[in-house]
């Protein structure tokens, strides 16, 4: 067997004992030109909304086909590990629920970041006599398109949503990877299924794609309740909907995604407990040191406090429940967020306008 060939299987062999659900290997000297370009049209065009890091980072050119993740990177291994717990989370809380589900258990970086390390490590060994090998691992660390380089890497293919669908496994999994200066034998990409389907695009509760495999982030639910730090527009509100962080639609809906495959992930992705013994009034009534208690460990963390409780008020006037009126009218009044204010503002008139 060809050096390259053998460590490529070594590699498999080792991923699959560290957890991760699909892996596959591209070459790290071929630059992605076709999907930069669709990046910068995206950013042109002000899809990311607030999300200034986004440009930021383009302007920077760290890109994975460059010198300044890996110098003399020449091959990419990139992983796939599945968060979806199809067997149990109809028994998640139902707060747990309003939550999507790669953040309602363990904060993922801590777990899988340990397990790409070992996996970098694991390439070094790969040096022949005389060799030296260098391998760095990624988890959202640098602005790479991990999701083009899955693509290419044969990991999957990327869905009319814009997320990598791996088959047999669907698209609720979390992709890192691990550069390397090591020669392993490459995989090739695989064709594009999703066919005449647009049920991702149909279900948006927001309307966020203009057209298939462009994401006008600024109207995405996961956006407007993860990364918006202001009020989130009128036009919106109501699309947000029970969703307090992220939101799964577009999945939930996906073909590949169905079936009830066997219930093999970790207990990383089971529900907090915090979460059976939170409500959403309690999220909205949150002060700084109560949000630090329920975001401890969580991914939840990059919302905010007032990101949070905007949104536990605006999911509040969709529920209806008129039992929420005097904690949105306190929150109204008295949040230091003018967010949150407006949006507990906008909840109770809802309120008003369900009992009239």
């Amino acid at each position: 067997m060809h050096a390259a060939a053998a460590r490529r299987a070594r590699v498999v062999e080792r991923a699959s004992e560290l957890g991760f659900d699909a892996v596959g290997v591209t070459r790290a000297d071929v630059p992605l030109e076709v999907e930069h370009a669709r990046y910068r049209a995206f950013l042109e065009a002000g899809f990311h909304g607030e999300m200034a890091y986004l440009e930021e980072a383009a302007e920077a050119r760290r890109r994975l086909d460059t010198a300044d993740i890996l110098e003399g990177a020449r091959s990419v291994v990139c992983v796939a590990r599945r968060y979806d717990r199809p067997a149990a989370e109809e028994r998640d809380p139902p707060l747990a629920r309003s939550l999507a589900r790669y953040a309602r258990g363990q904060d993922y970086h801590n777990g899988l970041r340990k397990k790409l390390r070992r996996l970098a490590a694991f390439c070094r060994e790969l040096a022949a006599e005389g060799e030296v090998i260098r391998a760095r691992p990624l988890l959202d660390e640098e602005p790479v398109l991990e999701r083009a380089w899955a693509a290419r890497a044969g990991l999957g293919f990327v869905g009319k949503n814009g997320l990598l669908i791996v088959p047999g496994r669907g698209s609720y999994v979390l992709l890192g990877e691990v550069v390397t200066t090591a020669e392993i034998e490459p995989d090739g990409p695989i064709a594009e299924r999703c066919g005449a389907c647009t049920r991702c695009l149909d279900a948006c509760p927001t309307g966020a794609f203009p057209r298939p495999f462009v994401l006008d982030a600024r109207r995405c639910v996961a956006y407007l309740t993860i990364e918006l730090r202001g009020a989130v527009p009128d036009e919106l509100k109501a699309g947000v909907g029970d969703h307090l962080f992220g939101c799964d639609v577009c999945q939930e809906v996906c073909p590949f995604n169905g079936g009830k495959r066997p219930d093999t992930t970790a207990r990383m992705f089971e529900p907090h407990a915090r979460w059976g013994a939170t409500s959403l009034v309690d999220v909205l009534s949150a002060d700084d040191a109560r949000f630090a208690e329920l975001a401890a460990g969580s991914p939840i963390h990059r919302a905010t406090r007032a990101g949070f409780a905007r949104s536990a008020a605006l999911v509040l006037g969709h529920v209806g429940d008129p039992a929420a009126a005097p904690a949105l009218a306190r929150a109204a009044a008295e949040d230091p967020s003018a967010a949150v204010r407006e949006a507990a503002a906008w909840a109770l008139s809802r309120l008003s306008t369900e009992r009239a």
